[in-house]
């Protein structure tokens, strides 16, 4: 498969399928900061999500356009594994698809910099380390293989339960059957009321 609606499961690379556990998710502060905060409404509650432009500029930039679109409500959690993560972010609910923006080019941070944690939001893509455009994923268990590999685009400092609720999927690619867990919304705070 090739194009930039291949399929968006290169997570799963070798190795991936088994669950990496450990610490909990980092100590952070409240974000400050409206315009660089997240608020997810799951199923289960919110969940706040401090955005880090200092690490992904452009990354952030494209989840902010998408939730001011309102791009990402009702859009599932296509593949969730218990002991990894949960990935979300498009509407096609296949793992194939996207938004109708292109694709943007990665911006790896080095793990002395910031690495997979507990609660740490990182970006699919498929194989090319270029292909990131709408889908992102959520840790549950920190994925010390992942750091230098995928874009950290911000990290959750608020309702870490909510996320661990996310039904699960089956087998080896964690898709989830349906019904899948959806987002309800995904707001920026400076937008929210």
């Amino acid at each position: 498969m090739t194009g930039p609606k291949m399929l968006r499961r290169s997570l799963l690379g070798a190795g991936l399928a088994t669950p990496l556990l450990g610490a909990g998710l980092a100590r952070a502060q409240a974000p400050t900061d409206p315009e660089n905060t997240l608020f997810l409404e799951l199923k289960d509650g919110r969940v706040t999500i401090q955005l880090l432009p200092e690490l992904a500029p452009r990354h952030v930039e494209r989840i902010k356009l998408l939730a001011r679109r309102n791009f990402y409500d009702n859009t599932p959690f296509h593949r969730v594994i218990e002991g990894f993560m949960a990935q979300g972010g498009d509407p096609t609910g296949t793992g194939t698809g996207g938004s109708d923006l292109p694709d943007l080019p990665a911006e790896f941070t080095p793990a002395n910099r910031a690495r997979f944690l507990r609660g740490t939001c990182g970006m699919a893509r498929t194989s090319n380390p270029n292909s990131a455009n709408s889908q992102f994923f959520i840790m549950f268990a920190p994925a010390p293989n992942l750091d230098g590999q995928y874009t950290i685009w911000g990290r959750v400092v608020a309702g870490m339960e909510a996320v661990d609720k996310i039904k699960r999927g089956q087998g080896p690619s964690g898709m989830v059957p349906q019904p899948a867990d959806r987002i309800r919304a995904m707001r920026v705070a400076a937008d929210a009321r």
